[in-house]
């Protein structure tokens, strides 16, 4: 017995520290990066191994329009039965355990921290990675950011879960995970720590920036033990030889806005024509649409999978004008014709590779014209894979980083900021939405919404004690004299049960001092009870209409035994976000004693 009491006691303080102490979240933090570094290298080996299977080589861009060597006389039509098969294995897999593993995987993390503490079923990691695997080794046109930061975030909410750490603890767990995949998968740590935080987040406290920081580290210390330290993209060296060449750049900023705004918008569209048209089971939906799929790879095999030997080739220049804008135009069509159709895999390689097509052009293009202003055209796919990226998703910091640790150019760090910057900034303009964001402001989620984190604090938060409340047969004298001797400009009103019957403002006794025979009970204006479950939104709703200062907040099995004011929800809303919010001790009443 006394050993089960010891053990308990150290549960108790393993917990604690845990749930509260710094050092708690942050042992956490490294032991789900170590986690999302693991992931990251299963998950490439997965994409790999599938892309071998069914392409027949290791990445079929490198030699586009070959034969897969195990079916020779089918030639390049095996292009056109290869998604079909892969929609056959990834679709009833995802329906059958995991449906949110479906599409690109970052707003489904979005929504788990914004709307759900950060719970994530522990399914969704292993239902996401085999998906996204077969889907980008079968020829689907998406990438792997959106699957890794799914499965590192569903091991970060997996851990976070099972230490039963409070819901702010578990977001950053969330997180945690989100930038530990980032930065084992494309060796980026910089990129994966603020892609979690601009994006996933939204906080740059310094409790969640130190726990990301760790997180990342420990991945990429996996992920570099196991895959090497070297940039995941190897692309020619350049450089800004004149000031001149800057207004080039920051007119490929202008055309990346536009890009990234219209893959986005067509993004959702083909998917809102693909819900229409589609009848049959959900599960069959891949395959069916992968007979679409085939075909447009049957046209372009340039299209298949993630596509990263296509986009090197367009750096180096091996493409023209007019097919660097057919391989962009097909990309948007191929990414979201993969996703419309029930396809698993992210947005973000897809946005590199339209970046590199349209930067690619407009350095040809403006090297025409003088080739003062590109000497290395090949300068402009670099800038420009950062800046549509930035214009889609809206994240210039991670825009910045990412494309300096993929590629290892510092020398282009100015026009790649001046772009991005641009991109950013014209795409607010041009849409409200982001590619990521989009997809929850259609089910009605508007994480933008500037009233979103009151809609997700509880009453009980700003609820304090309720004030002394006025017997229903007092006299206005009396009641004027309460008025007179606090701060309170509403107070309630409870008759001898306990039960409060309405509230009297200070106007209101105003109006009436000259009635000496006017009672509480009279000038009680009925108003409703707050839940203490309800949000902070609803309490400032309920305030505004019935024009008072303050209501009372009950709970379900007990009568109102707390008080909530405009000050208290003022103070309660400047105050999400910070660590420890401030709430005020309810005292005890009455009927609690």
């Amino acid at each position: 017995m006394a050993n089960r009491h010891s053990r308990q006691r150290i549960g108790a303080v393993v917990a604690g520290w845990l749930h509260t102490a710094d050092a708690g979240l942050q042992a956490l933090a490294v032991l789900v990066g170590l986690g999302a570094g693991l992931g990251a290298v299963v998950f490439r080996w997965l994409v790999d191994t599938a892309t071998a299977v069914l392409s027949g080589t290791a990445d079929y861009t490198a030699t586009p329009g070959a034969p897969h060597p195990d079916m020779p006389a089918l030639g390049r039509w095996f292009l056109l039965l290869t998604p079909v098969a892969a929609g056959l294995l990834y679709g009833p897999l995802i329906h059958r355990f995991a449906r949110e593993a479906r599409g690109h995987g970052v707003p489904e993390v979005m929504y788990a921290v914004a709307e759900t503490g950060g719970r994530i079923r522990p399914q969704v990691a292993a239902v996401k990675a085999l998906a996204s695997a077969i889907c980008i080794g079968g020829g689907g046109s998406v990438g792997r950011e959106g699957p890794i930061v799914q499965i590192g975030s569903a091991l970060g909410s997996a851990v976070g879960q099972v230490a039963r750490l409070p819901a702010a603890r578990m977001r950053i767990l969330v997180a945690c995970g989100a930038a530990g995949g980032i930065a084992a998968t494309f060796n980026a740590p910089l990129a994966g720590v603020f892609f979690a935080l601009e994006l996933i987040l939204a906080d740059f406290a310094v409790e969640s920036f130190a726990a990301v920081v760790l997180s990342a580290v420990a991945a990429s210390v996996v992920g570099r033990a196991i895959l090497g330290d070297h940039p995941f993209l190897t692309l020619p060296a350049f450089t800004v030889t004149h000031p001149d060449q800057f207004l080039g750049f920051a007119a490929l900023g202008v055309a990346a806005a536009g890009a990234g705004v219209l893959f986005s918008r067509l993004l959702y569209a083909i998917e809102d024509v693909c819900d229409r048209l589609w009848r049959g089971p959900q599960w069959l939906r891949p395959a069916a649409g992968g007979l679409l799929l085939g075909a447009l790879l049957l046209v372009l095999p340039q299209m298949y999978g993630v596509g990263y030997p296509v986009l090197g080739s367009a750096a180096a220049g091996a493409y023209t004008v007019t097919f660097l804008l057919v391989l962009l135009l097909a990309k948007i069509l191929a990414t979201s014709l993969t996703i419309g159709i029930g396809g698993s895999g992210g947005v973000f390689a897809p946005s590199l590779f339209i970046g590199a097509m349209l930067g690619a052009a407009t350095g040809q293009i403006l090297h025409i014209a003088d080739p003062a202003l590109a000497p290395a055209p090949g300068a402009y796919a670099l800038v420009g894979m950062g800046a549509v990226f930035a214009g889609a998703a809206r994240t210039p910091i991670t825009a910045v980083l990412i494309m300096f640790e993929l590629t290892g150019q510092y020398r282009i760090i100015l026009p790649l900021m001046l772009a991005i910057a641009v991109a950013a900034g014209l795409s607010r303009l041009l849409s409200p939405d982001t590619i990521y964001t989009r997809k929850l402001t259609r089910r009605g989620v508007d994480l933008l919404s500037p009233t979103r984190r009151l809609r997700q604090t509880s009453i009980a938060v700003a609820a304090g004690p309720l004030p002394e409340p006025i017997p229903p047969e007092a006299n206005v004298a009396a009641v004027a004299a309460r008025f007179a001797a606090g701060t309170a400009d509403t107070l309630p009103v409870r008759d001898g049960a306990g039960h409060i019957v309405g509230v009297i403002t200070a106007e209101d006794v105003e109006q009436v001092l000259a009635a000496a025979d006017v009672t509480a009970a009279q000038l009680a204006r009925p108003v409703p009870s707050l839940a203490a479950d309800a949000d902070l939104e609803s309490a400032m709703t309920q305030l505004a209409r019935h024009h008072v200062g303050g209501l009372p907040v009950v709970t379900a099995d007990r009568p109102p035994i707390t008080w909530v004011t405009h000050h208290d929800l003022l103070r309660a809303a400047a105050a999400i976000g910070r660590p420890a919010p401030h709430r005020r001790p309810a005292a005890a009443t009455p009927a609690e004693a």
